[in-house]
């Protein structure tokens, strides 16, 4: 790849760093985009070394997870329970024709990343989509509960949990992640 293509593609992707999600990471500053990305990677290398994962292709996955939200470089980050099929549909479109501009051979591995990511049949694009859902329970538990809807107080005991039902590891993370979901509902903080 040439480095000015590169340089290209790492501007365009930077966006991910300025789109901010629903979430605080903190008082007075929103998760980005890329703080979600990141840490999704980070959950899929640490499950890597787990026996459970011994037969999955964990570098795939981690991939997935790094690329999975880069349409919303163009589109901003839209919060789920708000998100219409219209929306998903034109995020989709625009990453489509980025990812076509690409030389080879990153857009034909690209390209094929995302039609495994939106097939759903394997089961690396199970497991990214899990810990995708999983990881925005999680921001959702450090952000502070002040900045809670009130539609996201069940929702945080119910997001993922169609996802994580692929393996037993994710179900016992979820169960942890829901104690504490139940605890900082019932401290209020």
């Amino acid at each position: 790849m040439e480095p000015g293509t590169m340089l290209e593609i790492l501007k365009t992707a930077a966006n991910l760093k300025k789109n901010t999600r629903h979430c605080f990471t903190e008082p007075d500053r929103r998760e980005s985009v890329a703080d979600h990305s990141w840490r999704i990677s980070l959950m899929a290398m640490l499950l890597s070394g787990e026996e459970e994962f011994q037969d999955v292709n964990m570098d795939r996955v981690i991939r997935m997870c790094l690329i999975h939200d880069l349409g919303e470089a163009f589109t901003g980050d839209i919060p789920t329970f708000l998100k219409s099929r219209g929306d998903e549909d034109k995020e989709e479109a625009v990453f489509d024709r980025w990812v076509d501009c690409f030389p080879s051979p990153q857009r034909e591995e690209w390209q094929e990343l995302l039609k495994e990511m939106k097939a759903m049949e394997t089961r690396e694009a199970r497991i990214y989509k899990a810990l995708d859902k999983l990881e925005a329970v999680i921001s959702h538990n450090e952000s502070d509960i002040s900045t809670w809807l009130p539609l996201e107080y069940d929702l945080q005991l119910t997001y993922a949990n169609e996802q994580i039902r692929i393996t037993p590891e994710l179900k016992k993370l979820k169960e942890a992640v829901d104690d504490w979901t139940r605890e900082k509902i019932r401290a209020g903080v």
